[in-house]
């Protein structure tokens, strides 16, 4: 009972704090989940950003879902997506009620000019941090390298740029360097 009150309770803490969306909340989520926690391997966690981020919804809300089924079942990450949308959803409601009265308040406008650098330097911790254990040989550089290139300059989809390195790589890893190992 005390590890679902902590899970439950760390996952509101990361919806109350999820301002700028998934990819700005992701080294959040790490810390909470697989730094301080240890509820998570590394590398489980790299899976499901990749995972979280092909998959309908917000990063943060399957992020969560993955974590709370992984540690309770269906059950866990039903709960876990319940806790992580519990505030950011209040806070909405909240927020359409009034927006309309505070969108030109002054401070308003301060708070939120110095929100949205903040969370571009969230989003690149994110992409350091991922970066850190997703780079574990030059594959993994080239990937990135190719699908960086797919769509900041060629301006491919990125769900096209994902499927397509995910055929890649099953290929790579599954046909061509088995056979170039056994040659």
């Amino acid at each position: 009972m005390e590890l679902w009150l902590k899970v439950c309770l760390s996952f509101i803490k990361i919806g109350a704090f999820s301002f700028g969306g998934g990819y700005a909340v992701l080294s959040f989520i790490q810390q909470e989940v697989v730094e301080g926690n240890n509820w998570i391997l590394p590398e489980d966690f790299v899976d499901i950003v990749a995972i979280a981020g092909m998959t309908p919804g917000p990063i943060a809300v399957n992020s969560s879902t993955f974590v709370g089924y992984n540690l309770f079942g269906p059950v866990g990450g039903l709960v876990c997506t319940l806790c992580v949308i519990l505030v950011p959803f209040s806070l909405a409601l909240l927020v359409s009620v009034y927006f309309t009265k505070f969108k030109e308040n002054r401070i308003v406008k301060n708070a939120l000019n110095g929100i949205r650098p903040a969370v571009i330097g969230l989003i690149a911790t994110s992409c350091f941090s991922i970066g850190k254990i997703s780079f574990v040989d030059g594959y993994s550089i080239l990937f990135f390298a190719i699908a960086f290139f797919l769509v900041y300059k060629i301006k491919v989809n990125p769900i096209i740029t994902l499927m397509l390195s995910g055929m890649l790589g099953a290929v790579l890893f599954e046909v061509v360097l088995p056979i170039l190992e056994t040659a």
